[in-house]
């Protein structure tokens, strides 16, 4: 009877359900910045109706979760400092350490804000080797997406302090940002990375703020079907794996003797300068893969060294061989090529260098104005000039792929919905590329996407700092239209939304890469509009708009909404890139000149000038407007007699 008895009680608890343990977000984790100088909630699951107690410095707070197991507690205000240790008791406890308050920025957008520091290291190389800041703190969101619902939770995450190997994966632009801003309060900084290179705004938008572009909510419920995405991952994946799968094996230089070999007859191959494009020179020479060859001499002292190669960048793809010996390879355009060659590679005397090009979308080649050069030491070895190169095989176009994870609110359900409760200073915002096609409609994407994440935050005048986007593509030697230049205005127009700020970056960026290097420019202007917004520095954080603009004999006379002599140029020269249109709509460029608050404009060939414009291109590569105090003044159209910038 006892041992039935025994049996019963056994069964009855292998029934019951376990007590479960609290359990919390990955946000609130060890390391933690948490905001200064405002309630802080803290939050989490257990068991339905268990009482839950949040303990630090020397204070308690007691909740009860809810009947789903829901909690949360509001912790009040607390001054910058730290570090402190916070315990959350339950049926469980958990302990969390060295936290710190101060200031949480939530850092967002596409690949401009995702770029490392490790991509840009040629460019900060003390930067980097000589970080070491505990009160420098980062959160790297896992990228995902979710079409059906909005997440709790991130399935991965940690907070990082700041140190030369975990700088590597800090965002560039974030991490100035910190730097500046630390460098001049003393106020520990906490950057929340969420962002995804390639992803249209639209893709960070919530199913209420899609609410007013139902074209957009629309594909975004086309996502919800699992079977769907699932088929369209499937076809992309098979696609392109039989694309590679004929290039390889139709490839002549994958034969005997393989086309990397240092000793190869190459007599019948053609000439190319390099870095260009094979196209320019051999129209014949299509899409697929592209051998190219040369060689060139090491010294005997340099050939027991390890080397660094830079190859600029190369569309699409590269494998690269030295002496027949793979180095490395990229499998997309954008990332820069640097390979490091292993000592014991190069030899005495003659070294041959062999670049395999996989061009799948359309113009290959090596991009211009980039270093090619093998570094040895204190040597340089310059390997621009003359190539030779050879045809593996010809391809079709690669189709492009659907790109699932940047449709309309998937990036918002998975990575930023999980921080709805984490209190913030503001936003930092880096994006726009994406939307450039569609610049008209940019304005209202980003306000609806505003509004809603202050909504959600429970923070309805959260600072909102954007980053306009920088110079790049070619120089044209003519006045003529621009998306790019669209999307800034529209980026511009911004600030009639309360509490935001905009960076412009017109002088930071590379014509021939979407991708600059130079993030430090752009973080620490985004610093300066964060020093007067957050921090109540009584500056000058951004330059004179225009105000209006009328006739004066034949020429333009633009008004600035700053008075005095507020305007400059940044090199002393008279203003450039100014252009002014008559009733043929037709514009020309412009002669300039800067008078107080004032900009007078005019063209020998525009007598009856209407439009005037400012820095209009995609690479306005002599705009030169600053004001006094240093800050560019964003590109415009306006028309006489009207105020608002178009």
């Amino acid at each position: 009877m006892k041992s039935f008895r025994v049996i019963i009680v056994a069964l009855l608890v292998s029934i019951m359900p376990l007590q479960a343990k609290i359990r919390l977000p990955k946000l609130i984790s060890d390391g933690m910045v948490l905001q200064r100088d405002a309630n802080v909630n803290v939050w989490g699951w257990a068991d339905a109706n268990e009482v839950v107690t949040v303990s630090i410095e020397g204070k308690s707070y007691k909740t009860k979760a809810d009947a789903a197991g829901n909690w949360k507690v509001v912790l009040k205000k607390h001054q910058a400092g730290g570090p402190y240790d916070m315990v959350i008791t339950a049926s469980n406890s958990i302990e969390i350490k060295n936290i710190v308050f101060g200031d949480v920025w939530l850092c967002s957008g596409q690949s401009n804000m995702e770029l490392p520091m490790r991509r840009v290291k040629p460019l900060y190389e003390v930067e980097i080797a000589t970080a070491n800041n505990p009160f420098i703190r980062t959160f790297i969101v896992p990228q995902k997406y979710n079409f059906k619902k909005a997440e709790p939770d991130y399935l991965t995450g940690s907070w990082q302090e700041v140190n030369p190997q975990t700088i590597q994966n800090f965002s560039a632009v974030a991490y100035f940002f910190a730097a500046d801003l630390y460098a001049k309060y003393k106020i520990p900084i906490g950057i929340i990375n969420a962002s995804l290179g390639g992803s249209p705004a639209e893709a960070w938008m919530s199913e209420e703020a899609l609410k007013s572009f139902p074209d957009y909510l629309q594909e975004a419920y086309k996502w919800r079907n699992d079977q769907l995405i699932k088929s369209t991952d499937s076809a992309d994946m098979q696609l392109s794996n039989r694309w590679y799968a004929e290039a390889n094996s139709k490839d002549a230089g994958h034969a005997f003797p393989h086309w990397s070999a240092s000793v190869l007859d190459d007599s019948d191959w053609q000439t190319m300068e390099v870095p260009g494009y094979w196209s320019d020179k051999y129209p014949k020479i299509k899409n697929g893969v592209v051998w190219f060859r040369r060689e060139f001499n090491v010294s005997k002292t340099d050939t027991d060294k390890q080397a660094f190669l830079n190859l600029g960048r190369i569309v699409d793809a590269d494998s690269v061989f030295i002496n027949g010996k793979c180095v490395g390879n990229v499998t997309y355009q954008y990332p820069p090529r640097w390979y490091n060659v292993p000592a014991g590679v190069l030899l005495e005397g003659r070294n041959v260098i062999t670049v395999r090009v996989v061009s799948n979308a359309g113009r290959g080649g090596f991009v211009l104005d980039k270093p090619y050069e093998l570094t040895v030491g204190a040597t340089k070895i310059d390997l621009k000039g003359n190539w030779k190169l050879k045809q593996g095989c010809e391809m079709p176009v690669l189709p492009g792929q659907t790109f699932i994870r940047w449709k309309p609110m998937g990036l918002y359900n998975a990575m930023i919905a999980p921080l709805n409760n984490y209190t913030k200073a503001g936003i930092v915002w880096y994006q726009g590329e994406a939307n450039t096609s569609k610049p008209d409609e940019y304005t209202k994407l980003l306000s609806a996407m505003l509004a809603d994440w202050r909504k959600k935050f429970n923070q309805q005048n959260l600072p909102f700092l954007l980053a306009q986007l920088p110079n790049f593509m070619e120089a044209k030697p003519e006045p003529t239209e621009s998306n790019w230049a669209k999307l800034r205005v529209a980026q511009l127009n911004m600030l009639s939304v309360k509490n935001t700020g905009v960076a412009v970056t017109i002088d930071a960026g590379e014509w021939n890469d979407i991708h600059p290097l130079n993030k430090k420019t752009v973080g620490v202007r985004l610093a300066k509009l964060a020093d007067k917004m957050h921090y109540g520095v009584k500056i000058n954080a951004a330059a004179p708009r225009v105000k209006s603009a009328r006739i004066v004999n034949n020429t333009i006379e633009i008004s600035f909404d700053r008075a005095g002599n507020c305007l400059i140029t940044k090199d002393g020269q008279t203003p450039q890139e100014f252009a002014i249109a008559g009733a043929d709509g037709k514009f020309m460029w412009a002669k300039a000149e800067i008078s107080g608050n004032k900009v007078i404009v005019s063209c020998n060939k525009v007598l009856k000038p209407i439009k005037v414009r400012y820095a209009w291109a995609d690479n306005p590569s002599k705009a030169n407007l600053t004001d006094v105090d240093g800050n560019f003044v964003s590109p415009f159209q306006c028309i006489v007699g009207k105020k608002q910038v178009l």
